[in-house]
């Protein structure tokens, strides 16, 4: 099956500090990778690269065909215009460990707003796709409450459907569980599980080691800015080939 996303040789520093040291990978369609790894491996800033919240050096990433960020000409590297940026970024979908929801909507209105704004939906139709993702999610009837009615995994739901429903081919998760106490983990999950079980294309950046070994089709083991392992989540968590993600494992909550 061919890759949705490939990424070859991606280098991205901060001032001298290099974050990502040529890292290559490729995720298929309807594939689920969870990226784990001590903090400071690049876990992170690998996803924020793909969705070009962060610039990077070297390198190409290529969704579903469109190099990302980036052309070169004549040999001379490029960045994108800034529109063209923004509608490669709306390929997408990206929930954080924040919420990032606008305290003055509503949960419907959050989803709605990128929808209205960004594709040019009426607010009927905008209403009506939030309303069914918010419903995908168990919240429907919470639509009508602001974010500061609402708890904490259930704001991140909202986040998810909010990102969701903007159709993205790839959908990015940045450690999404880490701001939640541990009671409103499972219900943030369980929705991802779905999300799983309906062929989503995901990448997910998490410390939940067990969520990953159970979910994932494949694992990503970052380590010092590159790819340590990958590999079948089963057998790389069974028997690990390198010593790093041996210790690794040991010290997270994997057992």
């Amino acid at each position: 099956m061919s890759s949705l996303l490939e990424i070859q040789g991606l280098h991205k520093r901060f001032g001298t500090t290099e974050v990502l040291k040529g890292v290559d990978c490729a995720v298929r369609q309807s594939e689920v990778v969870a990226i784990i790894g001590s903090s400071g491996s690049g876990k992170t800033t690998l996803l924020r690269c793909i969705n070009m919240l962060e610039d990077f050096q070297a390198g190409r990433i290529v969704l579903d065909g469109e190099e990302i960020g980036y052309e070169t000409r004549d040999g001379v590297r490029r960045r994108k215009s800034e529109k063209e940026i923004a509608r490669q970024r709306a390929l997408t979908g990206m929930a954080f460990q924040q919420f990032n929801l606008f305290p003055h909507l509503t949960a419907a209105e959050n989803v709605m707003l990128g929808l209205v704004k960004l594709k040019r939906m009426s607010r009927d139709e905008a209403r009506t796709l939030a309303m069914r993702w918010l419903d995908r999610v168990g919240l429907a009837e919470r639509a009508d409450h602001f974010p500061g009615q609402l708890s904490g995994g259930q704001q991140q739901r909202v986040a998810i459907a909010r990102a969701i429903a903007m159709q993205p081919k790839l959908m990015l998760f940045d450690e999404v569980t880490s701001a939640l106490d541990p009671e409103l983990v499972g219900e943030v999950l369980q929705v991802i599980k779905g999300l799983a079980a309906d062929g989503m294309t995901m990448m997910l950046v998490t410390h939940e080691m067990r969520f990953a070994h159970e979910v994932a089709g494949r694992v990503i083991f970052m380590n010092g800015g590159v790819i340590g392992e990958e590999g079948n989540p089963k057998k790389m968590f069974l028997a690990p080939q390198t010593e790093r993600l041996a210790e690794f494992l040991k010290s997270s909550s994997f057992n």
